[in-house]
């Protein structure tokens, strides 16, 4: 399908990539004109986010920003998903919870990025694959893509910021912190993707959009987004205090275990609360800010 072969040119031999002169094992890159096409591809792992895709992802972006060639991306996956989020099987083997995260700073999840990105989802895209999706501009996804805020399974606090910051309905914020997965068609139909198209047109639809925007005279395309950005959402100070706590309200032997057992295809055994009278004094945000 086109979605996947219009960059297999840039393959090197043993199936590693280049950019910028440095060897990249998973993300593939490609330029056309001002676009800057990233595209994850580790489909046997459903581009799970270790160490290595972390990394490289990092370099991709910081190369995307610091390019004056180059003023619009596209952010895209291979196989049955865009990113399946965080890669359990490495965060159990080293031990770190979440994973082992770049020593360098990645541009588009740290907001630093100035430049517009469209993110062209092919499948799966949960966990930390949503926040990918999440951080971008514009969002157009196939028919097939499925979508998850997986906090609540892996953590101690459920994913409460993330349908506040798509500004959907408390009930379907309250569904996504949950953990519950979302159709592509249900996200279009509540205004968290702009556009639901067949695979075959996933990529020329992103470089449409692209194009359409470089159209436009640079600084109202530079302003807009700078714009648009400032606009967005945001956790209050109280809030965000509140958050912390509850992250931390629980047994944290959990983290694990939900990793193990994900990992082991069982069903996970969970404490829950060291203490069990903490099930009935969590932390609140009137004990907060007093």
């Amino acid at each position: 399908m086109l979605v996947f072969t219009f960059i297999e040119s840039l393959g090197t031999p043993n199936n590693f990539y280049t950019l910028g002169g440095n060897v990249m094992e998973y993300i593939k890159t490609e330029k056309r004109g001002e676009i800057f096409i990233v595209q994850i591809n580790r489909p046997e792992r459903l581009n799970a986010l270790g160490y290595q895709i972390r990394t490289e992802l990092a370099e991709a972006w910081n190369e995307f920003r610091e390019s004056s060639d180059l003023e619009v991306g596209i952010f895209t996956g291979t196989g049955r998903a865009f990113c399946a989020g965080e890669d359990m099987k490495e965060s159990l083997e080293l031990g770190i919870v979440g994973g082992k995260r770049p020593t360098i700073e990645d541009p588009l999840m740290s907001g630093a990025l100035e430049k517009p990105v469209i993110c062209a989802v092919n499948g799966y895209a949960m966990g930390g694959g949503f926040m990918l999706v999440e951080a971008t501009d514009l969002r157009i996804a196939t028919p097939e893509a499925i979508f998850e805020v997986s906090e609540a399974k892996r953590w101690l606090l459920g994913g409460y910021n993330h349908g506040y910051f798509a500004s959907v309905s408390h009930p379907v914020a309250t569904e996504m912190a949950l953990g519950f997965r979302f159709t592509a068609q249900r996200f279009y139909e509540i205004g968290f993707l702009n556009r639901v198209v067949e695979s075959d047109n996933l990529i020329p639809t992103a470089i449409e959009m692209g194009e359409h925007m470089l159209s436009l005279p640079p600084a109202s395309r530079v302003n807009t987004i700078q714009m648009m950005r400032e606009m967005r959402p945001g956790i209050s100070p109280d809030l965000q205090k509140l958050a912390d706590a509850l992250k931390n309200h629980g047994d944290d032997n959990d983290l694990i275990e939900s990793r193990r057992a994900f990992a082991e295809k069982r069903k996970p055994n969970f404490s829950g609360w060291k203490n069990p009278e903490d099930r009935y004094d969590p932390p609140t945000l009137n004990s907060i800010i007093q």
